[in-house]
């Protein structure tokens, strides 16, 4: 019943999404063309917009249209979809595919990738400073909680951590305070954003969904630790087992495959219980945490 009903959210946002990414992305008519379409090559591949699909359930717990978060949700997902060129990189982890398709500095080269991550980054923000419904403090607010999680004390912070790290002995708390700025803090952004979109909001309720959203997004890490183990391709969009060849730590390494697993089950019944204040109105968000357990790629 799980994957039915996540299936039938999922595809009432995804015409949102790859609507609103498409308006927001240049056209390929207009200068500079190879730029405007290494930057549509790469947002617009195949895949299954977790992060815009987060902020709209975010948003239907709390009773917000989703047309208010059409330009939120697709804002996170351009962050996303920039630190994925600049992730694959010959200086970063040197991949020459992602999910299936040559990597963006493949098929064009390494400056245009490079600038095409660098404007994927500044159009997120600017689709928020131009997002039509909301006030004037909740786009600032948005603006901000983007910012401060994509950068040096977020997500661009735990690549550099990352980096840092490999070929380095990690304990569990090093690795989890890398993997909570690397892929957590877009994961809770996108929750954040439906919270911003709200108008009043009973602060447990806030803090519940952050609660919800940091589990969500550590619980993310390890199954992807795990499917990298299992010899799959994971949702975050990794190339299996590159971890293992950059001798990157990871959950398994530590814990064992067992223990991972553990770890991850036990990271989605707190998600639950952070839910158990919301109506039926929070089920996609219930759908979603279900389904990673039970994602195979």
């Amino acid at each position: 019943m799980t994957d039915h009903t996540l299936d039938a959210f999922r595809s009432r946002c995804q015409a949102r999404i790859e609507s609103t990414l498409d308006a927001l992305l240049p056209p390929l008519t207009v200068q500079p063309t190879r730029l405007h379409e290494a930057m549509r090559y790469t947002v617009l591949a195949s895949g299954k917009r977790i992060r815009p699909l987060l902020a709209y359930a975010a948003g239907e717990a709390l009773g917000v249209d989703a047309e208010f978060l059409d330009r939120p949700a697709c804002a996170v997902e351009l962050i996303h979809a920039y630190s994925l060129i600049h992730d694959d990189l010959p200086s970063m982890d040197d991949d020459d595919l992602r999910r299936g398709r040559p990597t963006c500095h493949r098929a064009f080269d390494e400056a245009t990738a490079i600038l095409a991550g660098d404007a994927l980054q500044t159009l997120a923000f600017q689709a928020l400073a131009e997002a039509p419904g909301l006030s004037a403090e909740a786009r600032i607010r948005m603006v901000e909680t983007l910012a401060r999680a994509s950068g040096a004390r977020g997500m661009v912070g735990g690549q550099a951590m990352d980096l840092e790290a490999a070929g380095t002995p990690l304990n569990l708390a090093m690795l989890e305070n890398i993997h909570i700025h690397k892929t957590g803090a877009l994961i809770r952004t996108s929750v954040q954003m439906g919270i911003r979109a709200s108008g009043d909001l009973v602060p447990d309720h806030a803090e519940r969904l952050d609660h919800y959203a940091k589990c969500l997004g550590l619980a993310f890490q390890i199954q992807d630790d795990i499917l990298d183990v299992e010899g799959d391709t994971s949702m975050i969009g990794k190339t299996a087992g590159r971890d293992r060849q950059l001798d990157k730590a990871t959950y398994p390494a530590l814990v064992g495959l067992a223990g991972a697993k553990e770890m991850a089950s036990n990271l989605i019944d707190q998600a639950h219980t952070a839910l158990e204040v919301f109506d039926s109105g929070a089920d996609p968000l219930r759908w979603i945490a279900d389904a990673l357990l039970e994602r195979t790629a």
